[in-house]
């Protein structure tokens, strides 16, 4: 049973969340690294019995700076809160990434929020860290006023893997490749995107192959093609295998980047249904075809490869 998670929008937490255990960060797809943090957090929760929260920021910093930055986002707000109750969380604090609080000082940030609001006692930060107008803050400054504030930052070396640092970017980056069996390995978990079924031009339907159109968000984009998925139905609790097509659909002359996704042994209606899309494995690069017989023939092809895996 997933635990409750008390959500906050702003500092003002209860009497009982303050005097805690605090991780502050993106934590956008929960990797490895993340999860190294997370873990180390819950051995201090035990041995000092205090609570521990989190304070996380909507949008990512880095996309609010930067508003040609559209699909950015390895996990969303909803796969966070769930992956964050996994690791012992009691709180949560999402703020408002905003013009206001891009312009906190480094130091209010630190005696306003982190002491007189929070009064934090141990505060998990990694090391590339940065907070405050113009990302003035670092892990220095924030281990300069530990006395003053009476608390203790927590910043563990990043975890490695064949000497390449465990990090969102890292993930970004082998998911745009379509590396995802890699991918899901830093992430302990299979990737996936979470989204409500739209209506599209039944285009698969009309060759046979009906399938559900997935709305992308502002989810990272993985690299074009075919891939062999399992899909998370809530309404009735159940996963089902599939195939997903990522990509433009050249052999239609399509412009919009759509996610379609066909079900096996299933029929009924998705329509404005909340799906999650796990991606399993990229099967091949998305190909433009002559004719719809063609298609048709390199679908069958591709479905045999996506039922065989595991």
């Amino acid at each position: 049973m997933v635990k409750k998670i008390k959500l906050y929008k702003n500092f003002n937490v209860l009497q009982k969340h303050k005097n805690s255990i605090l991780l502050i960060g993106n934590f956008d797809g929960l990797h490895l690294g993340h999860q190294k943090l997370f873990n180390l957090a819950r051995k201090y929760k035990n041995k000092k019995n205090l609570k521990v929260g989190v304070i996380t920021f909507d949008p990512i910093p880095k996309m609010y700076f930067n508003k040609n930055l559209k699909n950015h986002k390895i996990s969303n707000l909803n796969q966070k809160l769930n992956y964050f109750s996994k690791f012992n969380v009691d709180f949560f604090i999402v703020k408002k990434f905003d013009k206001k609080f891009s312009k906190i000082k480094s130091f209010d940030f630190i005696q306003s929020i982190l002491f007189k609001k929070l009064n934090s006692k141990y505060i998990f930060v990694s090391n590339n860290f940065r907070f405050g107008n113009k990302r003035e803050g670092d892990v220095k400054l924030l281990k300069s006023f530990e006395n003053r504030f009476r608390y203790k930052i927590i910043n563990p070396k990043p975890l490695k893997k064949k000497n390449k640092v465990i990090s969102s970017t890292f993930i970004r980056t082998l998911i745009n490749k379509g590396e995802i069996i890699k991918a899901n390995q830093f992430l302990n978990r299979n990737w996936s995107i979470e989204g409500k079924v739209i209506y599209g031009r039944k285009l698969g339907r009309k060759i046979g192959f009906p399938t559900c159109n997935i709305n992308l968000g502002d989810y990272v984009i993985a690299k074009p093609g075919v891939y062999a998925v399992r899909v998370y139905l809530k309404n009735k609790k159940k996963y089902l295998r599939g195939i997903a097509n990522l990509g433009y659909r050249p052999t239609f002359n399509q412009k919009k980047l759509l996610l379609e996704v066909n079900l096996f042994n299933f029929s009924g209606n998705l329509y404005n249904k909340n799906l999650r899309v796990e991606f399993l494995k990229f099967i091949r690069k998305e190909l433009k075809f002559k004719n719809i017989d063609q298609l048709k023939k390199q679908i069958k092809l591709d479905l045999k490869i996506a039922k065989k895996f595991k």
